[in-house]
């Protein structure tokens, strides 16, 4: 697997395989938490370039496999998007993109959401040291579960 992190709006291909994979990956989510009306799979690409934010992507040569999402704050981290291609979920992608985020040399927070019914994804989120803190309604009327992670302590 090799890591790069291109921005998607500076490269339409890359804008247009990042969507793709987005709309594969969060129907995935979907159908675990019963309900398709998930803002990322109504974005198209012009709301996908809009976002201000850091990349890291995940290859197999020239095969999209994942991308992480997150927008960097002074007091903490917050992971807006993880992705992994359906053909490639549960062989470490979202792991692998994950430590590269949780590599913070500012040793700040990480916030992170996810479906309440989305059991793999919260239970990856957990097995990376996040702690569920809270269940919220959001619109359009989906649960999710809040999570955070607290930098190691030496």
């Amino acid at each position: 697997m090799i890591f790069s992190s291109p921005d998607p709006a500076a490269d339409p291909y890359v804008a247009r395989i990042v969507l793709a994979l987005q709309h594969a990956s969060i129907a995935v989510e979907a159908r675990l938490i019963g309900d398709d009306r998930l803002p990322p799979l109504q974005e198209d690409e012009h709301a996908l370039t809009a976002w201000r934010g850091r990349w890291m992507m995940a290859w197999d040569g020239v095969d999209l496999l994942g991308a992480v999402a997150w927008s960097e704050h002074a007091d903490h981290l917050e992971i807006v998007k993880v992705m992994v291609d359906p053909l490639a979920m549960r062989r470490g992608v979202a792991s692998g993109l994950l430590a590269r985020v949780l590599d913070d040399p500012a040793r700040r927070p990480v916030l992170v959401a996810t479906g309440r019914d989305n059991a793999p994804g919260v239970a990856m989120y957990v097995k990376h040291g996040f702690e569920p803190v809270a269940d919220e309604l959001v619109p359009p009327g989906i649960w999710v579960t809040r999570l955070r992670r607290d930098p190691p302590s030496d």
